[in-house]
């Protein structure tokens, strides 16, 4: 754990629901810089949590939000998973089911900063484990504030998983989170989720256009929202900073760049960040401020959504939000 003696846990606060379809463990790469046709030998090899949904977990634990993680596992990899969700004590209640847990080996090249990811092909969710799904999280929504799910969709699942869950969350009086792209995304635009939530290429991927500068993003951004009728917008830019278009104002947050050690969870950690400072009153520029320095600082470790707590106070002191 690597909150530092952050936020107090709340035991007795508003739980979130988080939900990841496609599991992952990742296994990270450190390696000076990838060079085709040689031998490379990393340096560190680190296991992590991943998929989307149990990222946002690991960050929601660390800030001392109640949460349940659900979702699927299967296999020998599936087991290591739970054992490093259970190293943070977050509560699951999952599903196993057949194949086996995909590994996403996250290369990171320590001389350049950046880290890419390889993803093989991972568990498969037939429809009888899915409506044993269904049944429980039904029961689970009963106790529960908000759902933030998103990610990719396993093998055999339907394109319209995100939209079931919205719709359930609606009919529980819940709010949802999703970050997705792509069709399922677009299957569930109808149902207006409370934030939807996308980096900027999935964001020009699933709408099928091209946007460049931020002025561009925003402007089209605008749009998206008000065709479809969404409560909120936002969208992740990288170094560049989160742009959140609501129904009244558009925002800007940007966090102090950072050398960065392995960026993978930075837009996870921006989730569970919003719904930590949502449900403690914050407005939006507030919540903003701290979902980008809590990305920033989760660039700053070597495990997948992990951060040290002095990083985030450091950089929420010099993190700016802007209307556009």
């Amino acid at each position: 754990m690597t909150n530092d003696k952050g936020p107090m846990t709340n035991d007795k606060g508003p739980m979130i629901i988080t939900v990841t379809f496609n599991s992952a463990l990742d296994r990270l790469l450190f390696i000076d810089e990838f060079q085709p046709g040689t031998t490379i030998r990393p340096h560190k090899m680190v296991e992590a949590v991943g998929g989307k949904g149990f990222d946002v977990s690991v960050v929601l634990q660390a800030l001392g939000v109640e949460n349940l993680a659900l979702g699927f596992v299967a296999g020998l990899n599936g087991q290591q998973l739970v054992k490093l969700l259970e190293g943070y004590s977050i509560r699951h209640d999952l599903d196993w089911v057949e194949g086996e847990t995909r590994i996403a080996h996250v290369v990171v090249e320590t001389i350049h900063h950046r880290h890419t990811h390889l993803i093989a092909a991972g568990l498969s969710v037939s429809n009888k484990a899915y409506q044993k799904f269904l049944k429980r999280y039904r029961a689970h929504l009963k106790k529960t504030t908000w759902v933030v799910t998103g990610g990719s969709v396993a093998p055999r699942m339907p394109v319209t998983v995100y939209r079931d869950l919205t719709e359930l969350a609606h009919q529980a009086g819940v709010s949802m989170l999703l970050d997705s792209f792509g069709p399922p995304l677009l299957e569930t635009l109808a149902l207006s989720p409370a934030i939807l939530k996308m980096n900027h290429q999935e964001f020009n991927q699933t709408f099928k256009i091209q946007t460049h500068s931020l002025d561009e993003l925003a402007t089209t951004a605008r749009t998206i929202r008000q065709t479809h009728g969404l409560p909120a917008l936002v969208i992740t830019c990288g170094p560049e900073g989160i742009l959140a278009i609501t129904a009244k104002e558009s925002y800007l947050a940007t966090a102090p760049t950072q050398q960065a050690v392995n960026a993978a969870g930075a837009g996870d950690s921006v989730s569970a960040a919003l719904l930590w400072r949502f449900l403690a009153g914050d407005d939006w520029p507030a919540a903003l401020r701290w979902a980008a320095a809590t990305g920033a600082a989760v660039t700053l470790t070597e495990k997948t959504a992990e951060y040290h707590w002095p990083d985030v106070e450091r950089l929420v002191r010099n993190t700016t939000v802007q209307r556009l």
